[in-house]
């Protein structure tokens, strides 16, 4: 399973994803706010997103942290 984080610095969430990715032993993808995107490619990819991270698994979009721990505790 590959799972595809957008996140930025300093952000809790985003770190909280990508440790239960790699505890959960998937793939991880991660891209940085203002490194790897800018804001305009969030408005576009992911219009109704409020907050980071956005992530994607195996193509496609889960939504945020909460969404994706959901999705990882049903497996």
């Amino acid at each position: 399973m590959v799972v595809e984080i957008f996140g930025k610095t300093n952000c809790a969430y985003c770190d909280k994803a990508k440790a239960l990715a790699e505890r959960e032993g998937h793939e991880v993808v991660y891209k940085q706010l203002d490194v790897d995107f800018d804001m305009g490619f969030i408005a576009k990819e992911f219009p109704t997103a409020r907050s980071f991270p956005q992530i994607n698994v195996s193509g496609n979009y889960v939504g945020g942290y909460d969404d994706y721990a959901t999705l990882v505790a049903k497996l």
